[in-house]
């Protein structure tokens, strides 16, 4: 028997898998700025004071400090918070209580001192918010061990992952893209459809070369590896990491060996940036002896992100960028 679905946006999906969650489990409440009469700056939780009250969706003066530190305490007394952080870049406020509390607590009391609370950041350009409104900083929070950072790019697994996320008993990192927030497709209404953490998922089988991405630019890829195929006969694999910490090595591996060629992308500065870290991690194994040419990155452009919304199109990649890298891949250029 198939099960129900619904086309939707990224937006609706964030909104229904939170209110899922806070029907099922009274201890699960949602807090940020505005979230409550207005909705959420995104419109993230339009409709949800009306069913919840304002004792679970709980708007918050404009201190993130307050905003993370009231969230963790929370969670350590048995509460379950999702945090609206809004953009990305307010995360920086809150550094010292996700990285040197959230982050640490689980560990340093042997298991004891759970924190299951959810950060959800609005991340990524491509909506002209300028350089302090812009960023996609994950590889900062996939460095740091205890914390858990996903990145799903489509609207069902926006909603599994996030209703994991809210269910496990650490401190997720959930980065949500603001240029995707009216993205549509198939959504599951099973209250219990729920994605695992941890595990990647091979979005289009492919023999010639291995794409591997997440968030935002999964639907970039998808649509570049149509086109090279359409166009090119070169059958692309593109595997959706989904979860960047923890990470799935053994899917990306297996693809890796299947097509012994890679093509790593994100919307993220290249310096320092996640796939940065995939890179190095197919290196050191043994699916390197399988490579048939360079690893190759494809990343946001290491610059502060403009404004003038051509000079952010032209930092980010595109379609056709991606389709360049493929193919200099497959020609061994």
């Amino acid at each position: 028997m198939e099960k129900e679905t619904k086309i939707m946006s990224v937006r609706d999906a964030i909104i229904m898998a939170m209110s899922e969650e806070m029907r099922r489990d009274e201890n699960v409440f949602l807090m940020g700025e505005d979230v409550g009469v207005f909705g959420g700056d995104f419109g993230t939780s339009v409709g949800m004071l009306d069913e919840f009250g304002k004792e679970r969706v709980r708007d918050t003066p404009i201190s993130e400090n307050a905003i993370s530190g009231a969230a963790i305490g929370a969670a350590m007394t048995g509460m379950r918070p999702i945090v609206d952080v809004t953009f990305m870049d307010f995360v920086v406020y809150m550094m010292d209580n996700i990285v040197n509390q959230a982050a640490k607590t689980r560990y340093m009391y042997g298991g004891k001192g759970q924190i299951p609370v959810v950060f959800r950041c609005a991340a990524g350009g491509g909506v002209g918010s300028a350089a302090q409104h812009s960023q996609s900083l994950e590889a900062w929070f996939t460095h740091i061990p205890g914390l858990k950072v996903v990145a799903p790019g489509t609207p069902a697994d926006v909603k599994g992952i996030l209703k994991a996320a809210i269910r496990d008993n650490n401190p997720v990192i959930f980065l949500e893209y603001k240029a995707q927030f009216n993205m549509k497709g198939e959504v599951p209404l099973d209250p219990e459809f729920v994605l695992p953490l941890g595990k990647a998922d091979i979005k289009k089988e492919g023999k010639d070369v291995s794409v591997i991405t997440y968030g935002r630019m999964l639907e970039r890829v998808m649509q570049a590896a149509k086109e090279v195929e359409e166009a090119e006969g070169v059958n692309v694999e593109v595997v959706d990491l989904i979860t960047l910490s923890p990470l799935d090595k053994d899917t990306v591996l297996e693809s890796v060996k299947k097509t012994g060629k890679v093509l790593l992308v994100n919307d993220a500065h290249k310096t320092g940036g996640f796939i940065g870290e995939v890179a190095a991690m197919i290196a050191e194994s043994d699916a390197f002896d399988y490579l048939d040419g360079r690893i190759l990155r494809l990343a946001g452009e290491d610059v502060p992100i403009p404004y003038n919304q051509t000079l952010e199109a032209a930092m980010i990649p595109s379609v056709e960028r991606i389709k360049k890298y493929i193919l200099k891949l497959v020609n061994n250029r």
